[in-house]
Parts: C-alpha cells; sequence; structure tokens
C-alpha cells in the first residue's frame, strides 16, 4: 500500500477526469491537417534545379537540387520531383497536380500553377508569372503590375517548378500580410486566402 501522501497515477484523478484527459489529448492530436489527397503516390513530375530568386529588396529564396528551398539560408521548405512540399519539420503543405491544381492539407485548393503563371485559390486570373527569362511580375485584381525579382537557373523543364515555389511564397506572404502574423508555410495557407 502507497504511503498516504503518496498517491498514484491511478488514485490521483477519479476514473471520469481520465477518461476526459485521454479523450482531450486524442483530440487534440488527432486533429491534425491530413495530407493533400495522393500524397503518398504524389502529383507533377518536376525538375528540381539549383536556382536562386533574387526578390530586390526581399530576401533572397535559394533552392537546392536536392529540394531544400531556403531563405536567407534557412531551409523553408522542400519540395520534391513528384509536386510535394514540406514544411521545415518534414509535414505536407501542399501538392502540385498533373492538371495545375495545387491543393493543400485537408484537401483546400490552394490555386493554380501553370508552366508560367499561377492563379490564387478562388479565382481564374493569373496573380503571378515567371517569364522564360526568370522575371517574376505579380498582378493585382485591377490589372496592375509589379515586379517580383528574377529567378535564375529555372529554364526549360525548370520552369514549371519555379512558378510553383513563387506561388507558394506568394500564398505564404499573402496570408502574413493579411493576418498581420508570421506563420510557416504550412499553417494556414489556404483559410482566408481570397484574391
Amino acid at each position: 500500500m502507497p504511503h498516504p501522501k503518496t498517491q498514484t497515477n491511478e488514485s490521483r484523478y477519479p476514473s471520469p477526469v481520465r477518461i476526459a484527459l485521454l479523450a482531450l489529448t486524442l483530440l487534440v492530436f488527432g486533429c491534425a491537417p491530413s495530407a493533400p489527397p495522393h500524397w503518398v503516390e504524389g502529383g507533377a513530375p518536376l525538375v528540381i534545379p539549383a536556382a536562386h530568386w533574387n526578390r530586390g529588396e526581399a530576401t533572397a529564396i535559394d533552392v537546392r537540387p536536392n529540394g531544400e528551398v531556403l531563405e536567407d539560408g534557412h531551409l523553408v521548405f522542400t519540395i520534391d520531383r513528384v509536386g510535394r512540399v514540406v514544411d521545415s519539420d518534414n509535414e505536407p503543405v501542399a501538392m502540385l497536380f498533373p492538371d495545375g491544381r495545387v491543393v493543400g492539407t485537408d484537401d483546400r485548393l490552394l490555386g493554380q500553377v501553370g508552366v508560367s503563371n499561377a492563379s490564387p485559390p478562388g479565382s481564374g486570373t493569373a496573380w503571378l508569372s515567371v517569364a522564360p527569362n526568370g522575371e517574376v511580375i505579380y498582378f493585382d485584381a485591377d490589372g496592375s503590375r509589379a515586379p517580383g525579382g528574377v529567378w535564375s537557373g529555372c529554364n526549360g523543364p525548370a520552369l514549371r517548378t519555379c512558378t510553383f515555389l513563387t506561388h507558394i511564397v506568394a500564398l505564404r506572404s499573402y496570408v502574413r500580410r493579411e493576418s498581420g502574423i508570421a506563420i510557416g508555410v504550412g499553417v494556414g495557407v489556404g483559410v482566408g486566402v481570397g484574391y
């Protein structure tokens, strides 16, 4: 028999409280966002280049041939040859499908990506383009244009990869700007993102 001042875990909480704590624990850990559909099979085939995006006054983005995407030398996310993007914790963020759809966690549509242009969620109108020379152009809803820097290393079939990465970064920047909160790529992308 335990000392009267020493309680075991079983006697510390009555049975209904233990059950409620177990249920709460399962709820918290069981509600992680689900990976995009067909995650295991992958999506659109991509060429992963060694590339650099000079974004002018914004921090540069570098892509390594192993798919690591770095911002100011820090891993932001990783992309693979079948269109999957994971965050720095290796958690699913989004996947590019062969038809151009970008789908995030919990089956959220995050827009469309072509070879050299992309549109935001809920719009068929491009919000950015990456020209064959690497020049990035952003488009406002009224059609006005803004420069977004220049990619190098995105030649030929790698152009779609750089367009996809530009789209993912644009989504992240949009969520930060709209919410006023600095968040990671995988947190909240697709929630409230509109054009």
